[in-house]
């Protein structure tokens, strides 16, 4: 049974507005939970034997008598405690270590981390500056590449739509990890800043492909735009499919098995591929079949 992508296009674009009005949603009332690397301070991560409650780890790391100030404490995995809290310096680092140490024996840290404020809201700005110029670089290339292609689609609506298409792989697991900070206490770093700009990059590949896909049998085929870019899409579909799936098959053994400092890295990845493969074949692509649809019925009208 041959499965009819652009007729069944309001399905899918429904779809996607489910998940873009439920991410903007989350991060709207909720936001992103931000990690150290953008705040500033210092992450304590510690493993436990037989793990204490946070009201008794507190107590230890009471007699090492370092300024803790608003100190969280909070269990993570089966084993392990997670203490963040103002920036300390090293010194004071090996004095709340020894301190619980001393009353947990087996205790063993697993990371430190510290970040002083004006540094984490440099990292920042400039990952904030980095998304901007990925995307403003990529729409340019992708008009760029179309840009031989001037009927029936101008070649800077392929680029604005592949925008469109990368906007929608990185606004859902962008408002999935909003939804995991909220009610998990997930935070977002530098890592997850990674993640999205190489989820931007492996979108833009696979929607560049159907898009290339469709040039190519726009210049060999004879049909209406609907009906060539129906026959580019299932040309392209198996492949965007078995790549992903590779690839996706494989970050779930890094998640699986990769341990806690690579959760949240490979977590953005699978969500944004995964969502990436679908907008690639059940958006982008459809959505130039409506663009080129609208255009030409204003043109009738005028």
């Amino acid at each position: 049974m041959k499965l009819h992508v652009v007729k069944l296009r309001w399905v899918w674009f429904a779809a996607s507005a489910v998940m873009i009005v439920g991410s903007l949603f989350s991060l709207g009332f909720w936001g992103l939970r931000q990690g150290i690397d953008f705040t500033g301070g210092s992450l304590l991560s510690v493993r436990f034997s037989a793990r204490p409650t946070p009201i008794e780890l507190r107590q230890s790391m009471e007699s090492a008598q370092v300024n803790l100030g608003s100190v969280v404490i909070q269990p993570a995995g089966e084993q392990d405690m997670q203490v963040r809290l103002q920036h300390i310096s090293e010194e004071e680092h090996q004095k709340l270590l020894t301190a619980i140490q001393t009353v947990y024996p087996g205790a063993e840290e697993m990371r430190f981390d510290a970040i002083g404020p004006t540094v984490g809201d440099e990292l920042r700005q400039k990952s904030i500056q980095g998304l901007l110029i990925a995307l403003l670089a990529i729409m340019i290339y992708v008009a760029l590449a179309f840009r031989k292609v001037s009927a029936p689609v101008k070649s800077w609506k392929y680029g604005l739509v592949t925008i469109f298409s990368a906007f929608h792989d990185v606004i859902v697991p962008v408002g999935v990890f909003s939804i995991l900070g909220h009610f998990y206490g997930w935070e977002v770093g530098t890592s997850f800043i990674a993640a999205v700009l190489t989820i931007l990059g492996y979108s833009i590949t696979d929607t560049i492909v159907v898009m290339d896909r469709i040039r190519e049998n726009l210049h060999k085929r004879s049909g209406t735009f609907e009906e060539i870019v129906e026959a580019s899409v299932h040309q392209t579909f198996l492949r965007s499919f078995n790549t992903s799936m590779t690839t996706l098959l494989v970050l779930t053994a890094i998640a699986i098995f990769g341990g806690e400092s690579l959760r949240e890295f490979t977590l953005t990845l699978i969500i944004g591929i995964a969502v990436g493969t679908y907008s690639s074949i059940f958006v982008a692509a459809p959505l130039l079949v409506t663009w080129e649809k609208w255009s030409r019925d204003a043109q009738k009208k005028s």
